[in-house]
């Protein structure tokens, strides 16, 4: 029939999250130390702030030692029955680090509503001092990872974890010094809560942004009718259809298309297929693709079809 099928140049196997493991492994050395401060902490100067900070750390702390894992499975190289690896794997463990930020969430809240119902005393420059040790080592972190968390869905998922934390801690350092200034102790209850209400819309964010990786859907910034425009205007393309794109995992989008080429033109598909690679990897950064080139009107054949 004349049709042709390509996939695009130098498609890898390492992912986006892959090439910040490092990175990981030292926020996660970080974030455990913290954590270890924060629950001596709280447990010393009996703050439920500090409590649900550092159950948010360690929380955060699950959720890169996750990452670290996710990284490491999709690295494992593909075979026939899973053909693309487990790449996927990086956007399982950020919707997994998403839904263990909402338990948190509803942890801290259950707390609050005890602690108002039984209020505590509070140890205003206990609470200051290992909360602003915290506040130090997250910066820290988030300077680790600000870099790859513009690249993989993963690590922007154990970035934003740390930055809850991090704006936790200047929470809590505010609490404690009402505390310490006017003996208020039920301020440590309201920070708890506000620290909650700051963590629930990243956490939204990132689950929702998970999901649309796992639907298929296309990946965000690509206009399938951008790109249709774009391959229409390659020389001897008449048509595009069943034209898909989605994204494997963070880095890693991939399309693929039936191509309708005028008569003449099929005994030159090398040349077209490189030139179509080539527009959707220039302007689309779309490094993997799949195409078939066919003559106009076998689509009429195909059975069930997609625009």
């Amino acid at each position: 029939m004349g049709a042709g099928h390509g996939h695009g140049h130098g498609h890898g196997h390492a992912t986006a999250g892959g090439a910040h493991r490092g990175r990981l492994a030292l926020v996660l050395g970080l974030m455990l130390a913290v954590a270890v401060v924060q629950v001596a902490g709280a447990a010393l100067s009996g703050s439920l702030a500090l409590l649900a900070d550092a159950g948010h750390t360690v929380t955060d702390s699950a959720g890169v030692m996750l990452a670290l894992f996710a990284v490491w499975i999709a690295a494992r190289p593909p075979d026939t029955r899973r053909t693309f690896g487990l790449q996927r794997a990086e956007v399982l463990a950020a919707a997994l680090n998403a839904i263990l930020l909402f338990v948190l969430c509803a942890f801290i809240a259950y707390e609050a509503i005890e602690r108002i119902t039984e209020p505590r005393d509070v140890s205003g420059p206990g609470v200051m001092a290992v909360a602003a040790f915290g506040l130090v080592v997250n910066i820290a972190a988030l300077l680790v990872l600000r870099s790859g968390q513009r690249e993989s869905l993963n690590v922007r998922g154990a970035y934003l974890e740390v930055m809850g934390d991090a704006m936790a801690s200047v929470g809590v350092i505010v609490g404690g010094a009402v505390i310490w200034a006017t003996g208020w102790s039920a301020v440590d209850t309201v920070i708890s809560l506000i620290i909650a209400a700051i963590i629930v819309p990243r956490a939204w964010s990132l689950l929702r942004e998970s999901v649309h990786v796992l639907l298929e859907a296309t990946p965000r910034g690509v206009d399938l009718q951008d790109v249709r425009a774009h391959m229409l205007r390659q020389p001897g393309v008449i048509d595009v259809h069943d034209l898909h794109a989605w994204t494997i995992t963070s880095g890693v989008p991939v399309l693929s298309a039936h191509v309708v080429v005028a008569d003449g033109h099929l005994a030159d598909a090398g040349r077209m297929l490189d030139e179509l690679h080539a527009c959707l990897d220039g302007h689309f950064d779309v490094e993997h693709s799949t195409l078939q080139l066919e003559p106009a009107g076998h689509a009429d054949h195909e059975g069930a079809r997609h625009p």
